[in-house]
């Protein structure tokens, strides 16, 4: 009865939520630039009566709601943007830029689905608020910026995330994917993968294009590199083990018949279990020194690490806990097992600094038929947009509610329920 109190003013709530949600859509910004959405979320929670608190992390909120004795529930929601051109062609479609952190100005758009993000957080935010009558406890609602930069909930827990109402005893988060919209995906142990980003400088000797005899050709240099790094999961990684290199960017050389001095590389590695992390990270290491050797470069390569994301990995208790309250509220046709996913996100730095169990879950955000029919010819990675692609774009409704429910679902389960899992 709790839960049904507490939501029962969502329904009146979902068209403010649709604007605040196109507002963020239509105005993005940038990771560690998040100043226009950090003050209007800021500007939500101290209406709602949080005591909040701003500027953690660089642009991060907090927003604390004491409200008696009983457990303290983090709900986090990231807030960036990714530098992308969107190519929805909604009317609330982005058309703001940004500089990025190469100082490059940049189209930015919520590619990723952080503004959905954010108005779950807000939505259940003030909900829990309202209904504080029906619960007992604290309620810590944390907006990070910089999630995309991989360093934003790190930025947060080293700047005192925890101090004004101390640490969690749980935290909760969510994130929306190309599933049919109001579809709830859970998973124990390990749901996203680990992720660490290289960057490569290949060193040769140039010269003039008609003339390689005398140089050191860091493009053939590179070349060689990237072949031989698509080896290491072919022949070096089991195949009960999984793993991902991807070598996303290659820069050599500003004109034809230039051989340039150097090449750089920027290497994307995806794993979901931290002894193939190491030994990914290492082949890779091992195979641009070995290459850089045998095209006899002047200088031995720089590796530089410029990214990582930790394993996102949940609890089995909670997430079991968690799992069957929202079969309990949505049913058993719309709660169902969440892939392994090899997408990343630092959201368990917070779980692991604070020392205590963690959940994450995914919530479908796109035309449940459209997905449904296009799983069914078996042309779903061909015809439904996934996350970071231009034209994803979460259809408003059933999503925001779908988003706002599990959140308050989530919070309550551990709210009214102390000690269970």
């Amino acid at each position: 009865m709790s839960l049904e109190r507490v939501l029962a003013p969502l329904r009146a709530a979902l068209p403010g939520l649709e604007d605040l949600y196109t507002d963020l859509h239509r105005h993005p910004e940038l990771s560690f630039a998040e100043t226009r959405t950090a003050a209007e979320l800021a500007r939500r929670l101290e209406a709602d009566g949080y005591e909040v608190h701003t500027g953690i992390g660089r642009t991060g909120v907090l927003g604390v709601l004491r409200n008696g004795p009983g457990p303290k529930v983090m709900l986090r929601a990231d807030i960036d943007a990714l530098p992308v051109e969107e190519k929805t062609g909604l009317p609330y479609a982005s058309t703001a830029r940004g500089v990025d952190a190469e100082g490059r100005d940049v189209p930015v758009m919520h590619a990723c689905g952080h503004d959905m993000h954010a108005t779950w957080l807000s939505g259940a935010a003030s909900l829990l608020a309202a209904g504080r009558e029906h619960w007992s406890g604290t309620l810590m609602a944390v907006f990070q910026p910089g999630e995309e930069a991989g360093d934003g909930a790190v930025g947060m827990v080293r700047d005192g995330v925890f101090g004004p109402a101390g640490e969690p005893d749980v935290v909760l988060g969510q994130h929306v994917v190309p599933g049919p919209a109001g579809w709830v995906l859970t998973r124990p142990g390990v749901i996203m993968a680990a992720t660490d980003a290289l960057r490569v400088t290949l060193h040769g000797r140039g010269g003039h294009g008609s003339r390689p005899e005398t140089t050191v050709d860091p493009a053939v240099l590179a070349a060689s590199v990237v072949l031989k790094l698509q080896t290491i999961v072919s022949r070096e990684i089991s195949a009960t083990e999984s793993a991902v290199v991807t070598v996303g960017s290659l820069h050599v050389g500003t004109a034809h018949n230039i051989i340039a001095d150097h090449a750089v590389l920027e290497v994307n590695i995806r794993s979901f279990d931290q002894a193939v992390r190491e030994k990914v990270v290492a082949a890779v290491e091992r195979i641009v020194h070995g290459e850089a050797a045998t095209a006899g470069a002047p200088k031995p390569p720089e590796i530089e690490r410029i990214g990582a994301f930790p394993v996102t990995e949940n609890d089995e208790k909670a997430n079991e806990g968690l799992t069957a309250a929202f079969v309990d509220h949505f049913g058993d046709a719309r709660v169902m097992p969440a892939p392994l996913v090899t997408g990343s996100e630092d959201f368990s730095e917070f779980g692991r600094a604070a020392g205590v169990p963690s959940v994450f879950w995914l919530v479908g955000g796109l035309d449940a038929e459209k997905v449904i029919a296009a799983m069914t010819a078996g042309r779903f990675e061909q015809d439904i947009p996934s996350n970071h692609s231009p034209l994803f774009a979460p259809i408003p409704h059933p999503t925001l509610s779908a988003g706002v429910e599990t959140l308050v679902v989530a919070a309550l389960h551990r709210l009214t329920h102390p000690g269970v899992g």
